[in-house]
């Protein structure tokens, strides 16, 4: 049975969603909230399986409510969002505090419920599964022995040094959207060290390149991974997360703000270039194309394949031709989609990195990579950028 709180401010929402859980066997409402403050005070009262809050409320909103909780109560939480611009971004912002999925409120409220009640279902049951505990905490301990391990010991990794202009240094670049409800626990490092790659021939030509899947806790682990990559990393990084439309620009611009590698949401045709991450655009497949000298991206919207789309396993299909030069890497999610195009990529020599079961959120795909013998590595979630750059610089 899943015990499942409700939090929205609408007496409407909160009425067709109670009743929609309520005509589910393996659902039990034990309450509601009208806003933050209120759903806090009651997820510590009557610790429930599982979290559902709209993300504008007012007194307190969702997202200041969600970095509270998962400071004090790590616990699944769905996020409600709306299809705007603010929305999406908002939407964005609460997946990288630790939310583990998102409902869509196409037209601003979900007047048609029963257009969309079966994704609420799937996506809640997926939920509340989620380890959200287990890997907060699994983070928050590796991050702490790596700055124990970086006190106490130089790391092997120099810094990089940003050259000076007209005798100033370069200003930091700022971030736009780092608002007051980030939880600092959650938040990369404010001091990242930058690993310098030494720079071979074979990688400053762009031979190299790193392929990255995901799904289900994929925004918070890509924010882990990529603000880590250093600015000077001399291949490009190519990213499906399985995410609707509207959602993933929003995801790369910011990751962008938060990181020395510059971050997008790909478009066809887009060159692969060092120190660029290109992230698939919701409801697109994207491969990778070799022209002459050069990698292109290439999105398409044929069929989904595993009902993905983007899927993974078409990027590591396309990938895969890279050979000894690629560095794939397959993050938390649901399911298995990755492990055939894992499959392939490994059959061509390349290498391949698993996050591990203690911080992922869903142990699905990395799982089924790891268990069918295909992962090189397997490393926390922190410690997969350190991964890339060295399998990079081999």
């Amino acid at each position: 049975m899943i015990r499942i709180l409700i939090a929205d401010d609408s007496a409407f929402m909160r009425k067709v969603l109670s009743d929609l859980f309520r005509s589910q066997p393996d659902f039990e409402v034990v309450g509601t909230a009208v806003n933050g403050r209120e759903a806090i005070e009651k997820v510590k009262q009557l610790n429930p399986d599982l979290l559902t809050m709209d993300v504008q409320m007012p007194v307190m909103d969702g997202l200041n409510a969600l970095a509270v909780i998962m400071e004090v109560h790590p616990m699944p939480v769905v996020m409600l969002s709306s299809l705007t611009k603010e929305g999406t971004e908002e939407t964005i912002r609460a997946l990288s505090l630790g939310a583990v999925d998102f409902i869509s409120k196409a037209g601003g409220s979900i007047s048609r419920i029963d257009t969309i009640e079966g994704d609420i279902l799937e996506k809640c049951r997926a939920a509340a599964k989620a380890n959200v505990k287990h890997a907060i905490a699994s983070a928050r301990a590796a991050e702490l022995a790596a700055k124990e391990s970086e006190r106490k010991a130089p790391p092997t990794f120099r810094r990089t040094v940003l050259p000076h202009v007209g005798g100033e240094s370069a200003p930091a670049r700022e971030n736009p959207l780092r608002r007051k409800h980030e939880n600092p626990l959650l938040k990369p490092r404010q001091t990242v060290f930058q690993p310098h790659i030494e720079r071979h021939a074979s990688a400053g030509s762009g031979q190299k390149l790193v392929a990255i899947g995901t799904s289900t806790g994929g925004p918070q682990a890509l924010q882990s991974v990529i603000t880590r990559l250093p600015k000077d990393l001399p291949c490009g990084v190519v990213v499906v997360q399985h995410m609707p439309p509207g959602f993933t620009k929003s995801l790369a611009n910011r990751l962008d703000s938060l990181s020395a590698v510059q971050v997008k949401e790909a478009e066809d045709g887009d060159v692969i270039r060092p120190g660029h991450v290109y992230i698939a655009p919701g409801n697109y497949h994207m491969r990778v194309r070799a022209e002459g000298g050069t990698r292109r991206i290439a999105l398409s919207q044929d069929p989904p394949v595993g009902n993905h789309r983007p899927a993974v396993n078409v990027l590591f299909d396309s990938v895969a031709p890279v050979g000894r030069s690629l560095v794939a890497v397959i993050m938390t999610g649901m399911g298995s989609d990755g492990t055939e195009g894992m499959k392939k990529i490994k059959a061509e020599g390349g290498y391949s990195i698993a996050q591990d079961e203690s911080t992922s959120v869903v142990y699905g795909m990395p799982k089924s990579v790891v268990d069918a013998g295909l992962a090189d590595e397997v490393r926390p979630v922190t410690d997969i950028a350190r991964a890339i750059v060295a399998a990079v610089e081999r």
